[in-house]
């Protein structure tokens, strides 16, 4: 995939011996940031749909679901991380829950898709990382899952690890995350809130040429809808023309791809999107679900452009759908293609929502005498008010 970046949630900064840094693919926006605090989209005002959030407005508010985060950074010129999504409290293999996944464009590195595809049903944690380290992750968090109580036969595991590529900030060829690491980010998962922007898997990403990151969000159905909750985190590391909420942004501060005749900005970059719900799908309609993730990633901006990556994973933690893993039969009970319409919509709201809040959460990133800023949350705040109607 090309270019994104994470950071980490509760864990220091790793210091390294770096060798080889890669070129600043990102330009740094002509207008600098202010010393305006961080802020997520709801505190501007942009509230996407017309679902509501859950209590965390995050990935985490599907019960069960965990995040660790690790970043990886010496302050100079590695600048990387791991984000690890787990799907349940419990041993993922043993307990195996239905999954699926959808290809916006398929420029990226997405470990352990054939097997994903062929079963519909995941049987790892999933991680997120660098480019050049997603097989480093994978080995590492095979080792963990075989250390697991209760593994001591298995003899095949298909590790999930999603990448985006954050060469520009990051020294990838390096490729300096360890098995320690990987295992520290899996190990320290919680349900809690997500740390989110510059940090775990998107220390080093850059959207729409500003700082990207880790973002989350959710929704939570009413009632008459099921009551389902479906919640969103992506590792934002692509382009296009930026807006939010409709308006401009990207237009208004004069960063956008296809500026001029001359630019060769055409939007290329990377988005790892995964969607957790406890509505119990299966893998069909889970696919269908995670296509509808796009439709979010592309009202943010994004053309989903040929040197993009841009990835899918859908799962449902529904107990009545969960897969033990030397079960011959499953007897399931799901909702009904009639009843996914309106997971389909929280999808698409949360995603959009969770790649607002990647980069609006972002802080400056200072690689090899460069600096990727952050969007400019003043300014933001005068392109929303110009364009929202009074």
């Amino acid at each position: 995939m090309t270019p994104m970046r994470f950071a980490s949630a509760a864990v220091a900064a790793a210091t390294l011996c770096v060798a080889v840094a890669a070129p600043l693919q990102a330009q740094a926006p002509a207008t600098s940031t202010s010393s305006a605090p961080r802020l997520r989209a709801r505190e501007l005002g942009i509230a996407p749909g017309v679902f509501a959030p859950g209590p965390l407005n995050a990935i985490t508010d599907v019960a069960g679901v965990k995040v660790g985060q690790v970043t990886v950074d010496d302050g100079s010129r590695v600048h990387t991380g791991i984000t690890a999504i787990l799907p349940h409290p419990g041993n993922a293999y043993l307990s195996r829950v239905p999954a699926a996944v959808y290809i916006g464009n398929a420029f990226g590195k997405l470990v352990g898709t054939t097997q994903l595809r062929e079963l519909g049903e995941l049987e790892t944690p999933i991680l997120l990382t660098c480019t050049l380290c997603v097989w480093k992750a994978a080995d590492a968090m095979t080792e963990w899952m075989l250390a697991q109580p209760g593994m001591e036969r298995i003899r095949s595991i298909n590790p999930v690890v999603g990448e985006t590529n954050d060469g520009g900030l990051n020294d990838i060829r390096s490729r300096p995350i360890t098995a320690e690491q990987v295992q520290r980010a899996l190990d320290s998962a919680s349900d809690g809130a997500v740390e989110e922007g510059s940090v775990g898997a998107g220390r080093g990403t850059v959207a729409f040429g500003w700082k990207g990151g880790i973002g989350t969000s959710s929704r939570k159905l009413p009632v008459s809808l099921g009551g389902h909750t479906l919640g969103v985190l992506v590792q934002t590391n692509y382009g296009g023309i930026l807006q939010m909420d409709g308006a401009p942004v990207g237009r208004e501060l004069g960063q956008y791809a296809y500026k001029n005749e001359t630019s060769t900005e055409r939007g290329d970059g990377s988005v790892m999107i995964i969607v957790a719900t406890d509505a119990p799908l299966s893998d069909r309609n889970l696919e269908r679900l995670a296509a509808r993730a796009m439709l979010g990633i592309g009202r943010t901006g994004s053309s989903a452009s040929n040197g993009s990556g841009d990835y899918v994973v859908a799962f449902s933690t529904a107990a009545e759908v969960r897969r033990a893993w030397d079960a011959r039969r499953h007897t399931t009970t799901e909702l009904s293609n009639e009843e996914s319409s309106a997971l389909f919509e929280a999808a698409i709201e949360a995603t959009e929502e969770a790649a607002y809040n990647s980069m609006l959460k972002a802080t400056p990133v200072r690689s090899n005498g460069r600096t990727v800023e952050p969007l400019p949350i003043d300014k933001v705040k005068e392109i929303l008010a110009k364009y929202r109607p009074r």
